[in-house]
């Protein structure tokens, strides 16, 4: 089984567990120290590693960025319902995450961008299923 870990530098990390944790998702303690969190987004499959900024700059020798000011990434997580999606934001913009510009509403998707404490970016979206099955002509189709 694949299995994906995107590493994410942040300044604080119980900030940033704190927020990830609002917006649904939980922390593995087995895979957490002082240095890093695991942050399960869909366990056995995908996963969030926040790193502290000195230990995520181990793992590189060029400079990071900051996410704040030049996002170099942005992660799109779908869920089931656009009410899960909203419910998704409104936890996030509540631990200190902002919205940096209003939902897109295509008919068949649904998305909207939050971005954590730290300014890395997070896309939350849902998709119409005969849409993502099919694609969006499917779902314009089945709306004729």
């Amino acid at each position: 089984m694949t299995a994906m870990f995107v590493n994410l530098p942040v300044t604080d990390l119980e900030r940033a567990k704190a927020f990830y944790t609002a917006i649904g998702f939980t922390i593995n303690p087995q895979f957490s120290d002082h240095n890093a969190a695991c942050v399960v987004v869909e366990d056995g499959h995908s996963y969030f590693m926040i790193l502290v900024r000195d230990y995520f700059q181990t793992f590189t020798d060029l400079p990071i960025g900051d996410p704040a000011v030049n996002p170099s990434v942005s992660t799109a997580i779908f869920h089931d319902s656009k009410d899960a999606v909203d419910k998704a934001v409104a936890d996030g913009l509540a631990a200190g995450g902002s919205e940096p510009r209003p939902a897109s509403d295509y008919g068949f998707m649904y998305q909207r961008q939050l971005t954590d404490p730290d300014g890395n970016v997070l896309e939350f979206g849902w998709m119409d299923p005969v849409a993502a099955e099919q694609g969006p002509e499917a779902y314009t189709d089945q709306r004729a």
